[in-house]
């Protein structure tokens, strides 16, 4: 066997496993993007996301992402968003829809803000067994002199699994460098069943750093916001690295 025949082989080989993850990794969405508390009453955004996750020697899988975000008023915004997957040289196919709700619980009152986190997602899996979940729990941000801080505890029950509701988490600090630019660190993780944790060498945990840039435009109410991360850990018990990209444009 030649090697020009290896080499094609070795790539084939490549890109079927890579196949055979897609399916697995849509059904395991890792919930990429650290959800802040926020209030913009009548601001309507543009949300484009993109993220990856690269498991060891393998293609990295491909989120790109479009959503429309709306502050219906000063406690409540919402965003309807599309989640796509496919992979690099291949086409992306509807991953799940999503409806995200954020309900503010607290206006100036405490030295922290806090939100009430509500996601429904329609998850497009392979085959046409599409299932309904539902991933909600707190949102806490506070400041600590210049440094940014957010922590969140989710729950996410999927009706089309049997694992019943499970438990993960985010966190982030933010430390600013002049107007408008942060760079910090942030982190996820998946813990398992919220009332029978994941044995701990099988948890999910990864971390890395973030850059976060605002850049105004026009008046108050219109600007740019884009946010990167890169992570390594793991997703769902799995060797991976994770880099995030979200552009937020209000108009």
């Amino acid at each position: 066997m030649t090697p020009q025949t290896l080499g094609t082989k070795r790539k084939c080989g490549l890109a079927l496993a890579c196949l055979g993850l897609l399916p697995a990794l849509a059904i395991a969405d890792p919930g990429y993007y650290v959800v802040t508390p926020y209030s913009q009453p009548g601001q309507l955004s543009l949300d484009a996301r993109y993220w990856t996750v690269k498991p060891p020697d393998e293609e990295a899988v491909l989120w790109p992402e479009i959503g429309l975000r709306y502050g219906l008023n000063s406690r409540w915004t919402s965003e309807l968003l599309l989640s796509y997957i496919g992979t690099s040289g291949g086409d992306k196919k509807l991953s799940s829809t999503n409806w995200q709700n954020s309900f503010l619980l607290t206006q100036g009152q405490q030295a922290f803000d806090l939100a009430l986190h509500a996601q429904l997602i329609r998850n497009h899996n392979p085959g046409g067994k599409n299932s309904t979940a539902l991933e909600f729990g707190p949102t806490l941000q506070t400041e600590w002199g210049l440094t940014q801080l957010n922590f969140n505890v989710f729950l996410d029950h999927d009706w089309g699994k049997s694992k019943g509701t499970q438990m993960k988490y985010q966190w982030q600090a933010l430390r600013r460098l002049q107007a408008g630019l942060r760079l910090g660190v942030q982190g996820f993780g998946e813990l398992g069943n919220w009332a029978d944790w994941t044995a701990a060498d099988r948890q999910s945990h990864r971390a890395g750093p973030t850059l976060r840039w605002a850049l105004p435009l026009g008046n108050a109410d219109q600007g740019l916001e884009l946010q990167m991360a890169y992570l390594w850990g793991k997703v769902y018990g799995s060797q991976a690295e994770m880099f995030s990209a979200q552009l937020l444009y209000k108009f």
